[in-house]
């Protein structure tokens, strides 16, 4: 059978498939953004959401003022749904999430660790959907007793901080067990046959970032852009943790002098710790910030030696810089061409028992 009606025949399987995750998210496809600190602001949020998909505002570091002006503005570029990403270890937690409320957001994302029961209901006494993080099968269940709507689960694939774990391991962990909610999957997805293989296991659609960088849309700097475009998978590697006895979350990032530069700043907090000149916390915050102001660099100024080019594995299926519609598009119908093949074997094998 030709593409084209391999497309029509999965496309329908493919609506049935991420059923639960379109009708959770309000959009005609179960495709989120990941939430991309500096790249992930009003402009490319409301170009996923408008051509279909799901975009998710960072938060990152933002105060309540700044989140609520950045809503608002993403709210004067679309009227489709939106979610906002906030970071639980945020020392204005609960002011963010009322910030949400009060424009009125549709769905909120706790990110960063696992939220206590208290924070999850006041992100949920709005009205809002929640959607959370969940790391492993037993934390998934927590989660969806405390009341999490949905669920996220990232592989170590994934750009910026990672877990241990990789998608596809998770995916096997998690779907098979967990139907009281929608899943979504992320962590090296670039392409639709991978979104249609999670639909497949259980998952009600995918998460992706670092596929969505270099939308025209975007407006991370071209030199950012350009580094993704040259890169392929082995390019994007974890930070490494220099003292086993100080637990620093591993950040995935293309190859370059900051990564190089983040081995000798985790060793001369470490030795200022050692030393009593630090607290603990103290030392793994700078730790982070040393990320946070990194990534600026990079994202908005273009200093690709210099700052963090934060990004997953897939960045090797980025190859040119295209609309965020023409992207969604090309994902979709891969899905589809991949489901309608299923559709044929299916109906192959029909007619040999017959």
């Amino acid at each position: 059978m030709p593409p084209e009606p391999l497309a029509a025949t999965g496309r329908r399987r493919l609506d049935r498939l991420w059923r639960a995750g379109m009708e959770l998210l309000g959009c005609p496809l179960a495709l989120m953004g990941g939430a991309m600190t500096w790249v992930s602001e009003r402009n490319l949020v409301a170009a996923i959401s408008n051509a279909g998909g799901f975009g998710v505002l960072a938060c990152g570091a933002m105060g309540p003022e700044q989140l609520g002006a950045e809503i608002a503005a993403t709210q004067a570029l679309t009227t489709r749904p939106f979610g906002v990403n906030l970071i639980i270890m945020h020392p204005q937690l609960d002011a963010l999430i009322d910030v949400c409320h009060a424009h009125r957001v549709g769905h909120v994302v706790l990110a960063g660790g696992l939220p206590a029961g208290a924070t999850m209901a006041r992100a949920k006494a709005g009205g809002a959907k929640l959607l959370c993080f969940a790391p492993s099968l037993g934390v998934a269940k927590r989660l969806v007793r405390q009341g999490a709507d949905a669920l996220i689960i990232e592989g170590m694939e994934a750009g910026g901080h990672i877990g241990p774990v990789a998608t596809s391991v998770l995916a096997q962990e998690i779907l098979p067990h967990l139907r009281e909610v929608p899943v979504f999957v992320a962590g090296g997805i670039g392409r639709g046959e991978a979104i249609a293989a999670y639909l497949r296991m259980g998952a009600a659609g995918c998460q992706m970032g670092t596929r969505f960088v270099c939308a025209s849309e975007s407006i991370a700097h071209p030199r950012f852009k350009e580094a993704f475009i040259r890169a392929n998978a082995r390019d994007a590697v974890p930070s490494v943790q220099i003292d086993p006895e100080f637990k620093v979350i591993p950040v995935r990032a293309l190859a370059n002098q900051a990564t190089r530069a983040f081995a000798q700043a985790q060793a001369d907090l470490i030795g200022r710790h050692r030393r009593g000149e630090l607290s603990y916390d103290e030392a793994a915050l700078a730790i982070e910030h040393f990320w946070a102001g990194a990534l600026r660099r990079a994202v908005i100024d273009g200093d690709v030696e210099h700052g963090s080019l934060m990004a997953g594995q897939s960045v090797g299926l980025v190859r040119t810089v295209q609309p965020i519609a023409e992207i969604l598009a090309e994902l979709v119908e891969q899905a589809a061409i991949a489901l309608g093949r299923d559709d044929q074997l299916e109906r192959a094998a029909e007619e040999i028992v017959a």
